[in-house]
């Protein structure tokens, strides 16, 4: 089964496949207008027109060089993986010989490595979540539990296990606050032990998580209106929206401190690459940070996440500052 952001995802890489594509300029004055309003110009044909019979591996290169130079080297290779797909189903329904597929073909540039806070920067940040008593564990979560923020925003109070001290990750959150049961890969389904800092926050938290209905059911909800006190906030226990999230939690956050305007995804990076600078092996790092595709490594622990307690702690120890040190 396919999710329906996969599905839109699919959709709009097939447009560099089937065209036309407007100038880019056009693309350019489109976005800029913020208003879909762009001047008019003559749109570029792509492989829309084409017969499939007909295509040759001379016109799929040619096209491949069009929309990475026009668009980008990723978007080309993302509409050559779906135009390989549709000739190979194609060949198959019509019964003939699809083009060979070109080889040779320009890459995709080296990225700039994503943006990350530093150990002391991650230690101001989990000092000034443990004074504020509101948004403080919101902002602080990813950096102990190393979760997606679709994971983090999807997370139920049913699936932290105090007992067993344990976060299991089961859900999603899609960008419309809906949940999804499918994770972004089958490895996203697992269960994450807290680390004591972690556990401390979350229980904290638990008294004051706005409730639906009274009951607590979201373990980030959005926080409702605030009213007169001692009146409680009304309408809160619902989703909060990842735009809402990251604009009225984790930028204000950032800016507040002083801190550099990374993202909420670079939490989940600074997880992984610290526990693996404390010496936490690395198939044990690939489970707890539901890696689809893991080191050799990863198959001694396929049966319990043996160590993970420790693994978590190590957490604790990399962001507690230099006054711990």
């Amino acid at each position: 089964m396919v999710r329906p952001i996969t599905l839109a995802t699919y959709k709009f890489q097939s447009r560099y496949v089937v065209g036309p594509l407007p100038p880019g300029e056009t693309r350019r004055a489109t976005i800029a207008s913020g208003k879909g309003a762009a001047p008019k110009a003559k749109p570029i044909e792509l492989l829309g027109r084409e017969k499939v019979q007909e295509l040759t591996t001379r016109r799929i290169r040619a096209w491949h060089k069009l929309v990475s130079d026009e668009v980008s080297i990723y978007c080309a290779n993302k509409a050559m993986q779906i135009l390989k797909a549709a000739l190979a189903l194609a060949a198959e329904d019509h019964e003939f010989r699809p083009p060979a597929m070109p080889t040779g073909l320009q890459r995709q540039r080296d990225r700039a490595r994503k943006a990350v806070l530093t150990p002391d920067e991650v230690a101001r940040l989990l000092a000034a979540a443990r004074e504020d008593l509101d948004k403080g564990v919101y902002v602080a979560f990813p950096f102990l539990a190393g979760t997606r923020p679709s994971e983090q925003l999807g997370l139920l109070w049913d699936d932290v296990d105090f007992e067993a001290n344990v976060i299991r990750i089961r859900r999603i959150q899609m960008r419309d606050g809906s949940f999804s049961e499918f994770t972004k890969t089958a490895a996203g389904v697992r269960s994450i032990p807290m680390s004591p800092l972690l556990r401390e926050m979350l229980l904290v938290w638990r008294v004051r998580c706005p409730r639906k209905g009274g009951a607590l059911e979201r373990v980030f909800p959005a926080p409702g209106v605030a009213r007169a006190w001692p009146l409680p906030r009304e309408g809160g226990g619902g989703p909060l929206i990842y735009g809402n999230f990251r604009r009225r939690y984790w930028a204000a956050t950032l800016r507040r401190l002083g801190l550099p305007a990374v993202t909420p995804h670079s939490a989940r990076h600074s997880f992984i690459s610290t526990l693996q600078a404390q010496g936490v092996e690395v198939g044990l790092v690939a489970k707890l940070a539901g890696h689809k595709n893991a080191v050799v490594t990863l198959s001694h622990y396929t049966h319990a996440m043996r160590g993970g307690e420790d693994a978590v702690k190590a957490l604790d120890r990399a962001y507690a500052g230099d006054d711990a040190r």
